[in-house]
């Protein structure tokens, strides 16, 4: 942190209900220009914990007396449990609050509408918490598929973890960071097509459900869509419930006209195939590890995503994964359902901001 910070930060959690998300609170801490200022929570022990652990100087039982009393310029929104976000959210834009949030933002596009224009209205900027994007590594593989490294980027193929969370859960809590490092590549989605199914069978009232965790309806164990985007790649998301590997499957592949790379889902691990066309049995050597420079781990991304939030305010431009970059990634996984109910392909952005499967939910 510089000794002249020019950023009050402050941290709202809820142990026992989200906690502090994946380490959000931590974030704030050893960023220049950055003082770890107050935080909220209201269990005693949980405050406690999350005070000494960004050496806050004070500590709130209500976030609003919080907002109230500290002159924060960042606050970050950390429960994982998405059922409250929107109030969180909106009471530290209504102090006046740049905000870092858990993902999802929110359950549903309408949420998030409201979230991104309260925000536009008072000049704030949202960055979302998809590490991913702010890894170095990730930034200069874009830079180099940019360049030409795989040649033309014609295909992304995502691929969730598919333990026993397969299917919709799986593409909500881990497809939402492939879905949002899809479109750092390929930019939007001008349509989705999806297919969903539960026991083998297609949907049917009373399929929607909570996840574990109070994040959003989910529906399903078994889940493909298709994406076509704007600059012409395709992409799909591919999820089904058990399967073998314990998660290692969890990858994203950007496949070009001369190679393809493949990226463990959490972005610490490259792996890349040259090629002039896609036909292993022709004598392609296969996989070869990819170096990309210098690297941060996933876990660093709650840091970077700090150092690029007071960047974008400095420069006044969207954060690397911002409020939109969010709302987009959840577009991606709504309009699978959407399509599915539908029984066809859907356009972007849809039309109806509710969620998709309130209509199957008993």
């Amino acid at each position: 942190m510089s000794t002249q910070a020019r950023f009050r930060a402050g941290a709202i959690g809820h142990t026992g209900r989200g906690n502090f998300g994946h380490g959000l609170h931590l974030g704030v801490v050893g960023v220049a220009g950055v003082q770890p200022a107050a935080v909220a929570d209201p269990d005693p022990a949980g405050r406690a914990a999350a005070q000494r652990e960004i050496g806050a100087a004070n500590a709130y039982a209500d976030y609003r007396e919080m907002l109230a009393e500290e002159s924060l310029d960042i606050v970050a929104v950390c429960p994982r449990y998405v059922d409250r976000h929107e109030e969180l959210l909106m009471a530290a834009i209504d102090a006046g609050c740049h905000v870092y949030c858990e993902k999802p933002m929110t359950a549903d596009l309408a949420t998030a509408d409201r979230v991104i224009d309260a925000a536009d209205a008072k000049g704030l900027k949202i960055a979302v918490a998809h590490p991913n994007v702010y890894l170095p590594q990730l930034q200069e593989l874009r830079r180099r598929v940019a360049d030409g490294l795989i040649g033309t980027l014609q295909e992304l193929r995502g691929t969730g973890k598919q333990d026993r969370r397969g299917g919709g859960e799986d593409m909500l809590v881990l497809g939402t960071h492939l879905f949002n490092t899809m479109r750092y590549f390929a930019g939007d989605v001008a349509w989705i097509s999806g297919h969903v199914t539960a026991a083998g069978r297609e949907l049917a009232p009373g399929d929607a459900r909570e996840a574990s965790e109070p994040i959003g309806l989910i529906a399903g164990d078994a889940i493909t869509g298709y994406y076509r985007f704007e600059g012409g790649a395709v992409g799909t998301f591919t999820s089904r419930a058990n399967q073998p590997g314990e998660g290692r499957g969890f990858s994203l592949q950007l496949i070009g006209d001369r190679g393809s790379v493949a990226m463990r889902g959490a972005g610490n691990d490259f792996v890349i195939a040259r090629h002039d066309h896609w036909a292993p049995w022709d004598g392609i050597d296969g996989w070869d590890p990819l170096d990309l420079g210098a690297a941060e781990l996933h876990q660093d991304g709650n840091r970077l995503a700090i150092e690029d939030l007071v960047a974008a305010i400095d420069e006044d431009r969207e954060p690397l994964s911002s409020a939109r970059s969010a709302r987009a990634a959840l577009e991606m996984i709504h309009g699978v359902y959407a399509s599915q109910l539908a029984g066809r392909r859907v356009a972007m952005p849809l039309a109806d901001r509710g969620h998709p499967l309130a209509r199957l939910r008993t």
